[in-house]
């Protein structure tokens, strides 16, 4: 972007705070107070040229980065639709599950926002900002097909005789840990590699999500997922970034508030397999 543009987008930006248009500078929108509204966020991606996106890169269909270095899915694409509207490139930032927190939080700040598969949670809006919700979420199974009708509830999983490989540090851990009594827990670090794990036998559960288990369940036929329709718990997927940036917080609930009413978000969740959960 040449400098003249970029001087009336930094303008323009201004202007509408100003006169209250969008919300980005309103101290309501900031009770905190700890964002100064003469460097909002917005403005420092503007001068930045660019918008910094931490994901993991191991979450199909959600996120996920190929040996070549490029990124896809449908948490990519809201990335990308979020720095259409600012105006802006985006690069994206590698972070992981166990070092998500740290990562938005860390100083000098690495990334201004992180997105794909991070569910909206009392405790992560405690000490950071979530957007909205722009894909419905719940934790559910990937088993063997040939053992499907082994594993109709919670019960049946919690044996010990069941071993239930998850990935370190994230919500499907946690569940796990507080859920299982009985059955073996296996940590796997790589994510993308556990419904091949259990597929090859060398796991007989991974505790996954909504969102992710239909993928692997149409891309390969020895996976099932029996409890699809049956989550054991429910909740969305957001965007998540620390406090003090809630003009981008604001920017980003509009694009994801135009994206229901226009159908754009429909057409992601229809591309990916996805239920839609915003009727």
């Amino acid at each position: 972007m040449n400098k003249t543009k970029k001087r009336w987008m930094l303008a323009a930006i201004l202007f509408i705070c100003s006169t209250s248009v969008f919300t980005c500078c309103s101290k309501s929108d900031n009770p905190s107070g700890d964002e100064k509204p003469d460097q909002p966020t917005i403005t420092r991606i503007l001068e930045r040229d660019t918008l910094l996106v931490g994901t993991t890169g191991d979450y199909r269909p959600l996120s996920y980065r190929e040996n070549t270095g490029d990124y896809w899915g449908f948490g990519i694409e809201m990335a990308k639709k979020i720095a259409e509207r600012i105006g802006v490139g985006i690069e994206f930032i590698p972070t992981s599950w166990p070092t998500l927190t740290a990562d938005v939080l860390a100083e000098p700040q690495t990334f201004d926002l992180a997105i794909g598969g991070i569910t909206i949670t009392d405790a992560r809006k405690e000490t950071m900002l979530m957007s909205d919700g722009y894909l419905v979420n719940g934790k559910t199974i990937l088993c063997r097909a040939t053992e499907a009708d082994l594993y109709q509830s919670l019960a049946d999983i919690d044996k010990p005789e069941v071993r239930v490989m998850v990935n370190p540090g994230g919500l499907n851990e946690k569940f796990a840990r507080e859920n299982l009594t009985q059955a073996t827990v296996i940590v796997y670090d790589k994510n993308e590699e556990i419904p091949m794990q259990v597929a090859e036998g060398n796991a007989d559960v991974m505790i996954t999500e909504i969102t992710e288990a239909p993928w692997y369940v149409q891309n390969d036929s020895r996976l099932a997922a029996p409890l699809l329709n049956a989550p054991f718990t429910h909740g969305e997927i957001g965007v998540l970034m620390r406090k003090g940036q809630d003009d981008l917080l604001t920017l980003v609930n509009r694009v994801i508030a135009q994206m229901k009413a226009d159908g754009t978000l429909r057409q992601l969740h229809e591309k990916y397999g996805l239920v839609y959960g915003y009727e």
